[in-house]
Order: C-alpha cells, then sequence, then structure tokens
C-alpha cells in the first residue's frame, strides 16, 4: 500500500501547486509560472544530489528523454493557459481522462492491461464531466457537453490529459533506464534548462519576473518538489494506470481550493461531478 499513499502525497502537493500557480497568474504570464513550476523546484532538489547515486545510462534512456521534453513542454504551457482562462472547478477535473487515455498508450507503450472494469470507468468519467455543467441541461441534454468545448480551459486541459499519459508511460521507460530517484532530480531541472532560453522571446520581462516574486514561486517548487518524489517513487513499485489513477484525486482538492481560496461557484455541481470522475477513476484502478 505504500504506492498509495505516494500516490496521495503527490494529488495533494500538485493540487496546492495549481493552487498557488493560479495565484501567481493574477500578476504572472502564463510562460514565466509554467516555467517557475520546473525550476523553482531546483534548488529543493539539489539538496538531494549528495545521496542518490548516478545508475548506468544507456542509449534508451536519453532516447525517450529526447521525446520527452517537447511533449512536457507543451503539456505545462497548454496547463498554466487552461489555469488562467478558466476557473479550478472547470479545468483540473478533466485531468481525470488521463486513465482513459492510459488504457490504450499504457498497452501500446508498455504493455500494461486494464481489465474489463475500465469500460465502467470510462462512462462515469464521462457522466462526471457532463455534470460539471449540469445547470446548463435546461438548454438541451447535449448542453453540458457543448459547454466543454465552449470552456477553453476545459478543452486545453483534455489535451493535456492525453500528453499526460503519454509522459507518464514514457516516464516509466525511463526509470526502467535509470532510477526513480535520478530520474525524478535530472528531469525537472533539466526541462527547466531547455526551456529558459525560449522564454524570453515569448514573455518580455520573464527573466526580472522570476527574481520579483520568490516567495510565492519557491511554495510552488517546494510542493512541486513533494509531487516529484511521490509520484516516481510509487512509479517504481506500481503499474502506470494505478499510480496516476490515485493521483487524479488531485481534482477533489483542486475543487475544494477553488471555492475556499478563489471563490469559485457552482461548487457543488462540479464537486458532484469530480466524485463521479474519482468514482470512474476507482473502477479502471479496480
Amino acid at each position: 500500500m505504500l504506492w498509495f499513499f505516494l500516490s496521495l502525497a503527490s494529488a495533494f502537493a500538485v493540487a496546492v501547486v495549481d493552487a498557488l500557480s493560479k495565484k501567481a497568474l493574477g500578476r504572472s504570464d502564463p510562460y514565466v509560472v509554467a516555467w517557475v513550476r520546473l525550476g523553482y523546484c531546483i534548488p529543493f532538489l539539489a539538496l538531494s544530489l549528495f545521496w542518490i547515486r548516478i545508475p548506468p545510462l544507456d542509449a534508451a534512456f536519453f532516447r525517450v528523454i529526447l521525446v520527452l521534453l517537447p511533449l512536457e513542454i507543451t503539456a505545462l504551457l497548454l496547463y498554466t493557459h487552461a489555469l488562467r482562462q478558466s476557473p479550478l472547478s472547470l479545468t483540473i477535473p478533466f485531468l481525470a481522462l488521463t486513465p482513459v487515455f492510459l488504457i490504450v498508450t499504457s498497452y501500446l507503450i508498455l504493455g500494461e492491461r486494464v481489465d474489463a472494469s475500465g469500460i465502467a470507468g470510462i462512462l462515469m468519467i464521462t457522466a462526471g464531466g457532463y455534470l460539471l455543467h449540469l445547470h446548463t441541461v435546461r438548454k438541451g441534454w447535449l448542453e453540458p457537453f457543448r459547454a466543454i468545448l465552449r470552456e477553453k480551459g476545459s478543452r486545453k486541459m483534455i489535451i493535456v490529459a492525453f500528453l499526460y499519459s503519454l509522459t507518464a508511460n514514457l516516464g516509466k521507460v525511463a526509470i526502467r533506464h535509470s532510477s526513480p530517484a535520478f530520474f525524478g532530480v535530472v528531469y525537472f531541472p533539466l526541462l527547466a534548462a531547455v526551456s529558459l532560453p525560449f522564454l524570453g522571446v515569448v514573455s518580455q520581462g520573464a527573466y526580472k519576473t522570476l527574481l520579483t516574486r520568490k516567495r510565492i514561486f519557491l511554495l510552488i517548487g517546494l510542493f512541486q518538489t513533494i509531487m516529484i518524489f511521490a509520484q516516481f517513487t510509487a512509479l517504481s513499485i506500481a503499474e502506470v494506470p494505478y499510480v496516476i489513477s490515485i493521483k487524479r484525486t488531485s481534482l477533489l482538492f483542486s475543487i475544494l481550493f477553488g471555492w475556499i481560496f478563489f471563490r469559485e461557484e457552482r461548487i457543488r455541481e462540479r464537486m458532484l461531478g469530480a466524485v463521479f470522475m474519482v468514482g470512474g477513476v476507482v473502477l479502471i484502478l479496480l
């Protein structure tokens, strides 16, 4: 059960990171906040370098990293844009689609199979997405689905969910050719280093902004580090769909944070949808 508690810790940590990121987006653009989620965890990750052994690295590890980098950066940019454009309670829940996509991608990439209860899980997650916009049903039974498509942040987060189904599996391949601790410590600083030169191009005054809001940025970095260690340790001892499924319970924490800190509306309706989505995740897990 250790993998379960590690995955749950990862879920809580990423929900905190999302809430802090949305707060930071009030005064910083999405490109800066996206980089902060990568770069500001480096000071905390660096502390672990003293006791982490560097494993033998083969060509397969570097090939996977080359594929992972553009996918991860694209997903993170879409993620932060989604947080800025839409409420937490209408964006984060769609990450529950990742386990649905994982049913296919885990089989294609890793040969891992999820049993037939996954179909029931998919139906529950779909129902949960419908319930997020239940108040629009008076305009027609299909209106909740149309509302999803109209919400820019929701559309972007659905794409992110698919990309994360790829990066989760590729990340496990990289772990198999290195170690969980080494990959977790090296991967995010590498992402930060690769994306830093482009940050100044796409965001004017970005480098100055990175140094002006240290308190909230360091908090983002701290909880991102907790998420990294918890997730990659869990991935080393459990199947990818199981770990990511539990991690997606972060959407419940995010909806609560949206209500508590951002006064988001229709929380009961959105929480009901989120509960259905988590129920679907559990069915996929079983």
